[in-house]
């Protein structure tokens, strides 16, 4: 193994205003699915193949990462771990949670929420992202550590789309 780690790091896709839903059971907007599908594309394009994934349980994440493996069509299905823990996470934990990752793991996923991904990817790519982070954007950061020591500082990154 190359030692070289990347974190992708996505916003869900489009999903509706949620009038009479429970924010965790949002759902994608028919724009939405388009969206998760067109980053499943870009990621394959660029070479991007996730070994390991990091979703939120909510219903819209999980339909944008369907969207987005399901356009990638990886040769195996990573490990995905549904997270409750992603859903409500801040910067710190979702960094914690990222840490835990099997060291064996080469490309990491991570479908979650505003602000908190908007804020974790400009902490590697630069205050630009805040402002950036519509819905299904994905940022990729090369880290120069193991996932134990993935920390601001420790990767650099673009934004993607």
């Amino acid at each position: 193994m190359s030692g070289a780690r990347t974190l992708l790091l996505m916003r869900h896709a489009e999903a509706g205003n949620g009038v009479g839903v429970e924010d965790f059971d949002r759902e994608l907007t028919d724009r939405g699915r388009n969206q998760a599908e067109a980053v499943g594309r870009l990621l394959s394009e660029r070479g991007y193949a996730p070994d390991h994934v990091l979703c939120s349980a909510a219903r819209r994440t999980r339909q944008t990462l369907d969207g987005v493996l399901g356009a990638m069509s990886p040769s195996r299905r990573p490990e995905v771990d549904y997270s409750e823990a992603v859903y409500s996470a801040g910067v710190d934990t979702l960094l914690e949670l990222v840490n835990y990752v099997d060291a064996d793991a080469e490309t990491v996923l991570v479908v979650a929420h505003n602000p908190t991904v908007a804020q974790m990817a400009a902490s590697f790519v630069g205050n630009e992202a805040l402002a950036a982070y519509a819905p299904a954007t994905v940022a990729a950061v090369e880290l120069e550590v193991e996932w134990l020591y993935a920390a601001p500082g420790t990767g650099s990154g673009v934004l993607l789309n």
